[in-house]
């Protein structure tokens, strides 16, 4: 018995009847998603796609770091997206706690100094939206035919509104 058995057991339920197998790795939609890594966000459904509708890239706080902006350079050149949207959502870690939180809290978890490890908060989530947008919209790989959006995705009610 191992840690994972439960879910190589539903893997294997999830197996038996697999119908996703074939997909060309396309953006179906032309959609890519940058959001957050919380459970509370399932990026497809909120949207109302499916799978191979878009591309979805997730980072604590839905950020567009250097990774996210690779992502999306190679989801506009290779794989079919013209729209991105950038997603962070309320009551967010990233946006709630202080560098310094962060760091004791996981220090205090991992029975560590943790005080050298950076963790990205957000001292302004509108701020740091309209700042990731204009990142991607300013990027000299992504053209101005792709749209760009920053919007919030509200956990308590499941509802988005476009922010920038």
């Amino acid at each position: 018995m191992t840690e994972f058995d439960d879910l190589l057991e539903a893997n294997r339920a999830f197996a038996a009847d697999f119908s996703l197998g074939g997909f060309d790795g396309v953006a179906h939609a032309g959609v890519a998603i940058v959001t957050c890594m919380d459970s509370r966000i399932d990026p497809l459904r909120m949207l109302g796609l499916r799978h191979g509708d878009a591309k979805i890239f997730r980072n604590p706080g839905g950020r567009v770091t250097d990774q996210a902006l690779e992502a999306l350079v190679l989801g506009v050149h290779l794989l079919g997206v013209t729209r991105v949207l950038v997603i962070p959502h309320t009551r967010c870690a990233m946006a709630a706690s202080t560098e310094d939180e962060l760091r004791e809290r996981v220090g205090a978890s991992a029975g560590q100094d943790a005080s050298w490890q950076h963790f990205h908060v957000i001292a302004d989530q509108r701020a740091a939206l309209a700042d990731d947008v204009a990142r991607v919209r300013a990027h000299p790989l992504v053209p101005d035919t792709v749209a760009v959006g920053g919007f919030l995705y509200d956990v308590d009610t499941g509802l988005l509104s476009q922010e920038v």
